[in-house]
């Protein structure tokens, strides 16, 4: 039998996914609202639906495998609002699900380690929307569920080298302000890796070793690039949006032990230096 993944939101980190399991035989199905953006699916070997739109109820019986990347709302999560009592139905059949949620659930630590047994105290709307669906998904009986707790995902295309060549990024400063952030293709293994070894219940944090101030980051940009050390400007006073401030609500560093321990993942990135680099690398080529 066929492995068949069905991505709902086949986004960002499920598009880097899709050539380690299309490499061992895999079918890639995956959801997009966009025309546009289903035909650049079908260029790269994924099957593509629109969703919301398209008839789920074929993928999803020949799914084995689920990969639920949609964001939730105000309202829930859209997949189960959609097609939830499909996949409840099937939900002992599956061999793997798995949700992308995000570090955001851990809330604010004042620049505190955490864990995946850590409270979850999310300080922002959309922490506190994710940890409605990770409860509802992992309400649903006999489901095969890993939630992938995401930190800042940054990878081709994006990075901070467009803002800093075109001198538009700013280092914000916040006293004891840290993030943590994860490569996309470290997101990549680590997913595969627990399709490869299956353990219904898990949660991981994904995350790289170092959490960092994001000044850093912009400034070591800058140096990589040989530009001029972006502007620094304090937090309270500089003019962001109000989406961009939310970010800053939290500070926190994420400890990545599970998935070394339990997967075997060594990161390909372990620290932004490493991914940074290969990013212009990329660019240069």
């Amino acid at each position: 039998m066929t492995q068949t993944l069905l991505s709902f939101g086949h986004g960002f980190s499920a598009r880097a996914l899709t050539p380690l399991l299309l490499a061992q035989g895999w079918q890639v199905i995956g959801t997009t609202r966009s025309p546009e953006k289903a035909i650049a699916l079908e260029q790269n070997g994924v099957t593509p639906l629109i969703f919301p739109g398209s008839d789920l109820t074929q993928a999803i019986g020949q799914a084995t495998h689920l990969l639920i990347s949609a964001g939730p709302d105000a309202d829930g999560d859209p997949v189960l609002r959609a097609v939830g009592d499909l996949i409840a139905a099937r939900a002992g059949e599956f061999e793997w699900v798995g949700y992308l949620s995000t570090t955001g659930v851990y809330g604010d630590h004042k620049g505190g380690w955490v864990d995946e047994s850590s409270a979850l105290t999310p300080a922002t709307r959309r922490g506190q929307w994710r940890v409605a669906a990770e409860t509802a998904w992992a309400s649903i009986p006999n489901l095969p569920l890993h939630i992938f707790r995401l930190a800042g995902i940054y990878g081709p295309g994006r990075g901070p080298f467009a803002k800093v060549r075109a001198g538009t990024a700013r280092r914000i400063i916040k006293d004891g302000q840290v993030f943590s952030r994860t490569h996309v293709d470290d997101i990549a293994q680590i997913i595969a890796a627990s399709i490869a070894r299956p353990n219904h219940g898990a949660i991981y944090n994904v995350c790289d070793d170092d959490p960092a101030p994001p000044q850093d980051v912009i400034g070591h940009a800058a140096a990589l690039l040989g530009l001029p050390l972006p502007e620094a400007l304090d937090f309270e006073t500089a003019e962001m949006t109000p989406m961009a401030r939310s970010f800053y609500a939290e500070s926190k560093r994420v400890k990545n032990d599970r998935i070394k321990d339990e997967l075997g993942v060594k990161l390909l990135y372990p620290t932004y230096r490493e991914g940074l680099a290969a990013l212009l690398a990329d660019d240069d080529a």
